[in-house]
């Protein structure tokens, strides 16, 4: 017997097919906005409360993205997904804050007759143009935000989703769409144009506007363009411009990871509105559109955010538990792994296995509590391009972002490693040490030959050391420099000891075969991606007994060798609570500290 429910759940998918529903989150986000809006204004609420408020919009899209499982229908935004996704629908993004560019004004609500409208997460309106005390100007903050510096292809998922479901009607019509939007895309053109838009009289006008309401004006410079669309064509890049709402300032900081869920709006239905002559959006938006081109640089009207972790871009779509037996088989698959990739050289695998799951957990004075860098010597350049190759291939297919840094003299010379803002374009240039948290750095230094070092060749070297050394990385204000806390896991491969980066471990590389380059099994992967993200965040203390024992071996090893410094003992501590978090366990115990100091003699004999 069919159930009655059954039927009517049917008969409401098809009118949703044909007209689409006012609460269709992902095709008609806006209508969501819109009916929300009207119900606050209907219940005798005024607008001008409404500035860095919600009026109840949000609850609609949370229940929907996180209680009805509609997050796994969102759209991923990112340089495959763009050419199928439609304008004003609902999409993630999952970037970088590399920029922040300050906030912007706009008509958030507007009198139609006697009928109050929004133009929230909408980039203009159909408002009339001029200052009315019918409208209500409010404010949002603009992010710059790009894909994750070194992410690895594999993170970004394989699926874009339901696009449009409900409007493109079956996956053939869709796929037919997607085809004309690429060749559409291919064919547009991707510089804004500027001289148009500096030139015209309804820019001028908008500008005297701006001045009226103490609105910000800026010259901005079109250099950045043609720099961003040289990096767009020269890789599978995706910027975006998020626009966020009624969020507090400190919840948004400088090089963290987000996903932004909301509307998305792109250059073509940007330029149609142009011709609406909506001249008070344009005006305020004018900088923005010299400098980020839409058809480059999509729109993004945050509606939900939320931050992620390196555990976020795992290939495991679900949470894995598994027991302190299962991690210590998970970690001797991961450790023989390694130990076959270094050419059987236990002792280094042992070592780059801790220095993978290091990071810093406290900050003492200026020194990074848990930070363990790693510079295995030994290489040359005939080794370095079957181990150090086959090393650097076997560290991207488990850790989320990686980089990658072949050190010359040439390089320092010319490289930009620290950010650094340009006041004329009023941008923050990105440089190569702006990571983000979490981020695997390896650095080769069998190329570097004797040479000279110019002034920035210098400085490169200095901002290397810092960040090894404080983890730190410098940024250039101009009229001031300022250190950014970071958290990036170094990995040097050098012949002998690098002078220019001082590691915390230096490890002679004792190779007895040559490396594997066999295939992964891919659940084995998924484990190791799992483990070294979660086994390194798991908390660590010593219980008094064995505080005791490490102190009195810690006086010993002093004893020993006057050299040794308070860093040096800090560091076997590091050393003791990684090798317990290596084992899934929370506190050190006499068998994982007795294993720490074999670990350091077998170390010190290979240095003599």
């Amino acid at each position: 017997m069919v159930d009655r429910r059954e039927i009517e759940i049917e008969i409401q998918r098809e009118n949703a097919a044909m007209v689409g529903l006012p609460y269709d989150f992902l095709v008609n986000p806006l209508g969501a906005v819109r009916s929300t809006f009207e119900k606050a204004i209907s219940s005798g609420s005024n607008p001008a409360s409404f500035d860095g408020k919600d009026w109840g919009a949000l609850e609609p899209f949370r229940h929907f993205l996180f209680d009805q499982n509609g997050l796994s229908k969102v759209p991923i935004l990112n340089a495959s997904s763009v050419r199928c996704v439609q304008p004003n629908t609902l999409v993630r993004f999952r970037g970088m804050i590399q920029d922040m560019l300050g906030n912007e004004f706009y008509v958030g609500a507007y009198k139609d007759g006697t009928t109050w409208k929004t133009t929230k997460y909408t980039d203009s309106s159909q408002c009339p143009t001029g200052v009315s005390p019918d409208m209500r100007i409010w404010e949002r903050r603009l992010l710059y935000c790009v894909p994750v510096p070194g992410q690895n292809s594999w993170t970004e998922s394989s699926s874009l989703g339901e696009i449009n479901h409900s409007a493109e009607g079956t996956s053939e019509t869709r796929q037919k769409r997607c085809r004309l939007d690429e060749n559409a895309v291919d064919h547009m053109d991707l510089h804004a144009p500027s001289d148009e838009l500096q030139n015209s009289s309804s820019t001028k006008k908008l500008k005297d506007e701006q001045l009226s309401l103490g609105l910000p004006s800026q010259n901005i410079s079109t250099a950045a363009t043609s720099s961003l669309s040289t990096l767009c064509a020269e890789r599978d890049f995706l910027p975006c411009l998020v626009k966020v709402y009624d969020t507090v300032e400190s919840e948004l900081k400088l090089n963290d990871v987000f996903e932004f869920i909301g509307v998305i709006t792109l250059g073509t239905e940007q330029k149609a509105e142009k011709d609406d002559h909506d001249e008070f959006s344009d005006g305020l938006s004018e900088d923005l559109s010299v400098q980020f081109p839409p058809d480059m640089v999509p729109r993004l009207h945050c509606v939900i955010h939320r931050k992620l972790a390196v555990h976020d871009f795992l290939r495991t779509s679900h949470v894995l538990e598994p027991t302190t037996h299962q991690i210590k088989e998970i970690r001797a698959t991961l450790l023989n792994h390694l130990t076959v990739t270094l050419g059987n050289d236990g002792l280094a695998a042992h070592f780059l296995l801790l220095h993978l799951l290091s990071k810093v957990h406290a900050r003492v004075d200026s020194m990074a509590v848990g930070k363990l860098s790693l510079n295995l010597t030994g290489f040359n350049r005939e080794s370095m391009s079957i181990f150090g190759n086959q090393l650097r291939l076997t560290v991207k297919s488990f850790l989320p972002f990686t980089e990658y840094i072949p050190l010359t003299v040439e390089y320092l010379n010319t490289a930009s490693l620290a950010p650094k803002k340009d006041y004329e374009i009023n941008r923050l240039v990105p440089g190569v040490l702006q990571l983000a948290e979490g981020t695997h750095l390896m650095i080769d230094e069998t190329q570097l030959e004797v040479g000279t070092l110019s002034s920035l060749g210098v400085e490169n070297a200095r901002l290397l050391k810092n960040l090894m050394e404080l983890q730190k990385v410098e940024y250039d204000f101009k009229y001031y420099k300022m250190d950014m806390a970071t958290d990036v896991q170094l990995l040097i491969l050098s012949e002998g000891k690098s002078n220019i980066l001082p590691a915390d471990l230096v490890v002679p590389f004792q190779p007895s075969s040559v490396g594997s380059s066999a295939i992964t099994d891919m659940d084995a992967l998924e484990a190791w991606g799992w483990y070294l993200s979660n086994v390194r965040s798991l908390p660590h203390s010593i219980g008094s007994e064995m505080q005791q024992v490490v102190e009195n071996d810690l006086v010993e090893v002093k004893q020993a060798d006057r050299s040794l410094g308070s860093q040096d003992l800090s560091r076997l501590l590091t050393i003791g609570r990684l090798v317990s978090a290596s084992y899934g366990e929370t506190s050190l115990s006499l068998e994982h500290w007795q294993m720490v100091k074999e670990l350091e003699r077998l170390r010190r004999e290979r240095l003599t």
